[in-house]
Order: C-alpha cells, then sequence, then structure tokens
C-alpha cells in the first residue's frame, strides 16, 4: 500500500514538472507552466468616451523557468538565447486528430549567469476562439495537449523539455506559426517587468 502510494505520487510529480534533456550542460529547463490569465485593464482618460463595454477574455500563457549557469565561472551574461515554444492545443478534428500545434519563438538578451530565470508567451482569446470553433477553454489543461520548449544558443539545440515529460514528440507534427505571441506583443507588456528576461527588439517591417 505504502509502495503503491509513494509509487504514485512519484508519477504525479513526473508530469507536473518538465524534464530537461540538456545537450550543452549550461541550460537546464526547470518547469514549464500554462495558465489562463484574464485580458488586464488600464484606466485611461483619452480615447473613445462610448467604446462597447465588455467582459475581459483569458489569453493562454506559457511560462518557462530555466537555468543558465555556464563552464566559465566568470561568465557574467550571455548576450542571447532564444526559447522555441511548442503549443499542442487540444483540440482534435477530422483533419488533425492530435490537434493543432501552435510554434512561437522568443530571444532574450542580456542573460545572466543565474538559476531561476523566467520567459513566457501567450496565445490571445481570439486565436483560441478560432481553433475551438468559438468557444474558450475554460482551463489551460482543457486547452492543452503538451508543451514542448527548445532552447538554442547561436543556432545549436542546448536544451529541451516537456511538461507532460515526453522526448520530443512535436518532431513529427504539422506546425502552424504566427498565432504565439511575446510578451512585448501584448496588453501584458508592462506588467512584472524585472521578472521576465528582456526580449530582443526586432527590425522594422519583420
Amino acid at each position: 500500500m505504502k509502495r503503491s502510494l509513494l509509487l504514485a505520487l512519484c508519477t504525479l510529480s513526473f508530469g507536473a514538472a518538465a524534464i530537461a534533456q540538456t545537450t550543452g550542460g549550461e541550460f537546464a529547463i526547470v518547469k514549464i507552466t500554462p495558465d489562463l490569465v484574464t485580458t488586464p485593464e488600464y484606466n485611461v482618460n483619452f480615447g473613445p468616451k462610448n467604446k462597447r463595454i465588455t467582459k475581459n477574455k483569458d489569453f493562454l500563457e506559457v511560462e518557462v523557468t530555466f537555468d543558465w549557469q555556464p563552464k566559465d565561472k566568470n561568465a557574467k551574461f550571455l548576450d542571447e538565447v532564444t526559447i522555441n515554444y511548442f503549443i499542442l492545443l487540444n483540440n482534435p478534428n477530422r483533419e488533425n486528430k492530435d490537434g493543432t500545434l501552435l510554434t512561437g519563438s522568443v530571444t532574450h538578451v542580456a542573460i545572466p549567469n543565474a538559476k531561476a530565470l523566467n520567459s513566457v508567451m501567450y496565445i490571445s482569446p481570439r486565436t483560441l476562439e478560432r481553433f475551438f470553433e468559438g468557444k474558450l477553454p475554460t482551463s489551460a489543461s482543457s486547452a492543452i495537449k503538451d508543451v514542448g520548449i527548445t532552447i538554442t544558443k547561436q543556432g545549436q539545440l542546448v536544451a529541451e523539455g516537456s511538461w507532460k515529460g515526453r522526448g520530443q514528440w512535436w518532431s513529427p507534427l504539422q506546425q502552424v506559426s504566427g498565432y504565439v505571441l511575446n510578451k512585448n506583443e501584448t496588453p501584458f507588456a508592462p506588467l512584472v517587468w524585472d521578472y521576465y528576461e528582456a526580449i530582443k527588439t526586432r527590425p522594422a517591417g519583420m
């Protein structure tokens, strides 16, 4: 009985944490956390006076916690690193029995030699409605089948992980890009600024 209970607890912990398979030895994916977060609202003294009153909807947020511990102990900062998100929606249909795989990437700059660094990306309420036939999911677990994360440095894979601990399950699936937004592309841009790593500015027109 005790052995079965211990095994169940271990299995639960395994499923909730990201399993990092580090290839470069300097990076580790510590945790992947999906959540539904309501669109923030700001009070301003300008803009349309008679705008339609609507209820704020939920964005799908995927947060990644990672470590960078370089072999060179004198290295204090890394110029940039890219985190790639593979978000498999729980919306299987006749055309796509696995669900829709949305992909996006964000490049962070001035990465410090530290643990518990944070990155985040979002899927907008309208995009969720688009892929869930007009209905918003009620929880992150109902919206997502799994999340895969890879970290690349100068184009080289240095770490990978999955929300549910599976291997590179996303590789054979068809990918859909253009729907996953970095924090600066959302209403969350000015919030908890110092909690997340700085994002590289994209050149004009991109």
